[in-house]
């Protein structure tokens, strides 16, 4: 049987497509929304409010609460899509069906480059809080966590559920306690927060460079997206998961970070590499900074784990459509994952961790996954009535938000995202040429 490449990888005729192939739908509801707070409620939330501090000051909660706005335009716009295309692949896919196979594959290429370097940086952020240095002892550390949990992975997606649930909830117990040490530590006050003309301190960019850097800690939401072959009814499962995980994830950053300001200050906030942990040592709670140090690095694992999950099955959907090499649409008999993709990302990661910093690895990643999403808003913004849950203007709010914080990023980062983007979109033009004269 032939038929065209373009399309819904369960309903086209290519070889891939045969029930051998296919994931198993095994996620719930809850499964979902526990793999979207793994994916949120992860380092962002122990190590983004101190360079956003830096950049905005009090005016750090104005860049949140934006965060939080685009974040929600991207978390409609993926439901939208993903109620419609319940398949692997997420915003790869969204792209191809509604603007064109080049615009599938750009987003596609955002996601893997954008996302494989949050591998690294989830990584490293876990080395940071759980081993003393040496550097090197700590680089080996995040080396390990790759491995380990990219075999997890391996193993089938319903253990990946199960690790993250008991992560997310570990994680929470960590914010929990710090929260409470601010509140009966006994030092913190109002005064850190200063009048209503501190929140403007940082200026309009300040506020907006304050927003894309904690837009870094809210971009896993559609992670439950990109598992959609393997959701139970997934036009119902997929909209709800992801607005529950994204409304939770935004109650606990606003909550952790007023109790931080109120702690520390935003200067103090500013200065430390471990801002909770600074936050609950200037309250006078000394005795919780063990348990916040433990909690930073197992929400650092939570969200490596969800993030190898999801960037395996956009590569095996990007595989399907040869846009990667075929092999890495294959998928495992037993286990039933796309094991050649997950052992190629694990590896890439692993190099990764060994050769880069955590600053520059956070800065690239954010430059591809804002791409990613602008995309996916403006395929949103194509969809018909008859499958549309949200107004369009949503859609043109959340494109024009990625790209404004695009331009607050560090300018070695737009270049090596502008670098690697025309990389990938040149090799596949000359892929596709190729083919062509064969």
């Amino acid at each position: 049987m032939t038929g065209d490449s373009s399309g819904d990888p369960a309903r086209s005729g290519d070889p891939s497509d045969a029930p051998s192939e296919a994931l198993v739908r095994r996620l719930g509801t809850t499964d979902a929304v526990m793999i979207g707070l793994g994916s949120m409620i992860g380092a962002g939330v122990f190590a983004a409010f101190g360079p956003a501090a830096k950049a905005a000051g009090t005016g750090l909660l104005i860049g949140l609460v934006l965060a939080a706005m685009i974040a929600y335009c991207n978390a409609v716009a993926s439901a939208q899509l993903a109620a419609v295309y319940p398949t692997s692949g997420g915003t790869y896919v969204y792209g191809r069906e509604r603007l064109g196979d080049w615009w599938g594959f750009t987003a596609g290429w955002g996601f893997v480059i954008g996302k494989t370097a949050s591998c690294a940086a989830m990584a490293l952020t876990f080395s940071s809080y759980a081993v003393p240095e040496p550097w090197w002892a700590q680089r080996l550390a995040a080396v390990v966590a790759v491995v380990g949990l990219a075999a997890l992975n391996y193993r089938g997606i319903t253990k990946t559920a199960l690790l993250t649930r008991v992560l997310v909830v570990t994680s929470l117990t960590a914010l929990t306690v710090a929260v409470v040490g601010v509140a009966v530590g006994g030092h913190a006050t109002l005064d850190h927060l200063g009048d209503w003309s501190a929140l403007g301190a940082g200026g309009a960019y300040g506020i907006l460079q304050a927003a894309g850097l904690l837009f870094f800690a809210f971009a896993g939401y559609a992670r439950i997206a990109t598992l959609g072959e393997e959701v139970r009814a997934p036009q119902r499962t997929i909209p709800r998961a992801i607005l529950i995980a994204l409304f939770l994830t935004v109650a606990v950053y606003l909550t952790v970070g007023v109790a931080a300001l109120l702690a520390a200050g935003p200067e103090g906030l500013a200065r430390a590499s471990a801002p909770l942990v600074a936050a609950v040592a200037a309250a006078g709670a000394d005795g919780v900074a063990p348990v916040v140090r433990i909690g930073a690095a197992l929400a650092a694992l939570g969200a490596l784990l969800a993030l190898l999950a999801g960037i395996g099955r956009t590569g095996l959907a990007m595989a399907r459509h040869r846009d990667l090499p075929g092999w890495l649409a294959a998928v495992h008999p037993r286990y039933r994952v796309p094991h050649h993709a997950e052992i190629a990302l694990a590896v890439l990661v692993s190099a990764l961790v060994l050769i880069t910093d955590l600053r520059g690895v956070i800065g690239f990643s954010s430059f591809g996954v804002l791409i990613y999403y602008a995309i996916a808003n403006a395929a949103a913004f194509t969809q018909p009535a008859r499958d549309r849950r949200w107004p369009r203007w949503l859609n043109l709010l959340g494109i024009v938000g990625c790209l404004a914080l695009v331009i607050t990023l560090p300018w070695p980062s737009v270049i090596a995202g502008v670098a690697v983007f025309a990389f990938g979109l040149a090799g596949r033009g000359l892929l596709l040429r190729r083919r062509a004269r064969s």
